[in-house]
């Protein structure tokens, strides 16, 4: 756990890029749930910003 946070704060690309993709996970699991409106309607902006974000810190260095 150190670790991660040590590569968040040091911009370390591992780290970043995991937290991307959870984001990604986030956002589709908020897309298909069925009883939540508020989670459906902020569902794109969360996989959109998990998107950009793996976009960005994949030119971090390792």
């Amino acid at each position: 756990m150190s670790e991660f946070v040590s590569g968040l704060i040091r911009f370390r690309r591992g780290a970043w890029e995991m937290l991307a993709s959870i984001l990604i996970a986030i956002g589709v699991i908020m897309l298909m749930q069925p009883l939540a409106l508020w989670a459906y309607t902020y569902s794109f902006i969360v996989t959109l910003t998990g998107t950009v974000m793996f976009i960005v810190v994949s030119h971090f260095p390792e």
